[in-house]
């Protein structure tokens, strides 16, 4: 009786689980909808036009990819996560994403439980890059300088919070060292001042510097990855150079609101990683700098979570505040 009674609750269990599972095997039934919220024409942008082409051969729908900007990523952000999981409306976003919570103590969503985290898209390596007329010519020269100089040096970024900016707060602290931040409007008016020697210090992406570095007028000495840049073979990683455990990359990753079926969020993450593995996609992110993610969609999760977890701290331990 026992056996038996057992047996029709598995046959109960196993029918609600199917249209779970029929769903996710039937995605999509209807064009996609990816969002960027940031405006076009960025490294972002690019990316999920990319992907966007590249899934909608796997899907056999049209992927249609629209810019929704504004401060920062939240403004869509908090609209994903009120919407329906069911797949046809995602963001791909930038690092910011995982930064944001430590940034802004009034987010009116909450980044751990909002989103469903679905894919790693790409990873860009920066680097830490310095006047060709700064004196140090390695990451150990640089920190016996600063710890030399204590305050005296000068790193700019694209402004206060952003990724890159982060990572030479990172670096400050595993180091041991005091530099001082120089916040710009963006990336190029901090690249000109780096170029012209009124601040030595930056950490920008590869592709951003790498005509710079190539021309003498930079000096590479760290990439901030963990593997060293195809594109810059010689340049010793910022771990290899001395600061153990140091990774800080730029990177780009695909979600769905939250409370997504489980079995839909894993179909979705498969899809996406068939159409990273295409040649010419794989081709077409290169010419970005860009290295397509191979992360499964519970390891993606769990590396979001220890994003989140890490810049926050970074933020809070160098006393960032956002106005």
């Amino acid at each position: 009786m026992q056996t038996r009674r057992a047996l029709v609750m598995l046959a109960f269990a196993a029918a609600g689980a199917l249209p779970a599972f029929a769903g996710a095997q039937a995605f999509p039934n209807q064009p996609v909808r990816i969002v960027v919220p940031f405006p076009p024409g960025g490294t972002t942008d690019i990316l999920a036009r990319q992907l966007g082409a590249e899934l909608q051969k796997v899907w056999g729908q049209p992927v249609v990819v629209e810019n929704r900007a504004g401060a920062s990523g939240t403004i869509f952000s908090e609209q994903l996560a009120g919407m329906q999981p069911d797949g046809h409306t995602l963001m791909l976003t930038a690092t910011h994403h995982v930064i944001n919570p430590g940034l802004y103590k009034n987010l009116r969503y909450n980044t751990r439980t909002d989103f469903t985290p679905i894919a790693q898209v790409a990873a860009v390596p920066n680097v830490l890059v310095v006047n060709h007329a700064f004196p140090p010519r390695t990451v150990k020269e640089l920190i016996a300088y600063a710890k030399q100089h204590p305050g005296k040096v000068d790193f700019g970024s694209a402004g206060t919070g952003g990724a890159n900016h982060l990572s030479g707060e990172l670096f400050k602290s595993m180091a041991g060292i005091e530099m001082v931040h120089i916040p710009y409007k963006g990336a190029a008016p901090a690249l000109n001042d780096l170029l012209g020697g009124q601040i030595p210090v930056m950490f920008d992406s590869v592709p951003g510097v790498l005509q710079h570095i190539k021309s003498g007028r930079l000096r590479a000495l760290g990439v901030t990855s963990q593997k060293r840049s195809p594109a810059l073979p010689d340049v010793p990683t910022i771990d290899e150079a001395g600061v153990k455990g140091f990774e800080a990359t730029a990177w780009f990753g695909l979600y769905g609101p939250g409370r997504m079926a489980p079995e839909l969020a894993r179909k979705l993450s498969g899809d996406v990683l068939k159409a990273l593995a295409s040649p010419a996609l794989r081709k077409e992110f290169a010419a970005q700098g860009a290295e397509p993610g191979t992360m499964s969609q519970q390891e993606f999760a769990a590396f979001v979570d220890a994003e989140i977890t890490k810049w926050s701290k970074v933020i809070a331990d160098a006393n960032i505040k956002i106005d």
